[in-house]
């Protein structure tokens, strides 16, 4: 199973295997599912907000904070929230 690319974490979840090819507990898979299962029926308040979230949550683990914050700029979002620079950067 190629466990690469964006999607490798849901692959693996699917197929109940960490990406070392070790089984995931139950409990954990269950949990987890159940999580999901409540998230997919949460109404949403924007594509827009929901873009810029990810944007910062994976793109903090890619670019320092300054870059971050300007790409967010640049790209018509607003900048970096002080609580997001805590979280993130802190």
């Amino acid at each position: 199973m190629d466990l690469s690319g964006p999607d490798a974490i849901d692959k693996a979840i699917d197929a109940g295997v960490d990406l070392d090819g070790s089984p995931l507990p139950d409990a954990m898979l269950s949990l987890y599912r159940e999580v999901m299962t409540l998230e997919g029926q949460r109404k949403r308040s924007g594509v827009k907000k929901s873009m810029r979230n990810r944007v910062v949550r994976t793109g903090a683990k890619h670019f320092d904070q300054d870059t971050l914050n300007k790409r967010l700029l640049q790209a018509g979002w607003e900048g970096l929230k002080a609580k997001e620079i805590a979280f993130f950067f802190g």
